[in-house]
């Protein structure tokens, strides 16, 4: 492979790890405090506000229910809205976000549900308002299962930013079509896949290994 098309490449991986860490970092800033709040919104828990949880439970459903190519294509006008173009790797973000957003925030939800609620009785018991046992109880417990989960988001991300490269959202999805497919090199369409491999395994084993480090549980064993 020439020079000049391993400068593709590696410009090519900066871009899906652009695109990838900025709409994880805006997914988890959006979803992640969801995520808390249709666990503690339901009836008799914390926060009680059934109705808001019922009717963010369904937003939330209905996003994560649209197909990601869909997604991307049905708010180009919200896209252009907020960047200025639809093409391109800044413009990704704006679908990859949308789609990791609900993501994340049934992650959180179903991880701080795992927690033993007699953990939170306890800590009522003891004085704690509902905001202390959010932070000092639900998300220290839940972290191991939020890591693994961010860990998964990630990994939809990056498959997430390689099928985006079909409408133009630029990255190795992008890369591979047009030199892979539209130019028949197969040589750079291998290249594509290898790296996303090397990307994933990478992801993969640093969330697995921040996961136990996070984990109190390991740590009092």
């Amino acid at each position: 492979m020439s020079p000049e098309l391993l400068r593709l490449v590696w410009n090519a991986t900066l871009d899906s790890l652009y695109m990838v860490a900025v709409s994880g970092l805006l997914g988890t800033l959006f979803g992640a405090p969801l995520g808390i709040f249709l666990a503690t919104s339901g009836k008799s828990e914390l926060f009680a506000a059934p109705i808001a949880n019922r009717v963010l439970g369904l937003l939330v459903n209905a996003t994560r229910s649209t197909p990601f190519i869909i997604l991307v294509v049905a708010i180009i006008p919200f896209t252009r809205a907020i960047v200025g173009t639809s093409i391109g790797t800044s413009a990704a973000i704006v679908p990859l976000t949308i789609a990791a957003t609900p993501f994340i925030a049934r992650i959180v939800e179903a991880a701080i549900r795992e927690v033993d609620h007699g953990l939170i009785e306890a800590s009522l018991a003891m004085g704690a308002t509902p905001l202390q046992v959010v932070l000092k109880v639900l998300i220290p417990e839940a972290l191991p299962g939020i890591t693994l989960g961010l860990t998964l988001t990630v990994v939809t991300l990056l498959a997430n930013s390689a099928m985006v490269g079909a409408v133009g959202g630029g990255g190795l999805g992008d890369l591979g079509i047009r030199y892979g497919y539209q130019r028949f090199m197969p040589e750079v369409m291998a290249i594509v896949v290898v790296v996303l491999i090397v990307l994933v395994q990478s992801v993969q084993s640093m969330g697995e290994a921040l996961a136990r480090k996070v984990n109190k549980r390991i740590r009092r064993d």
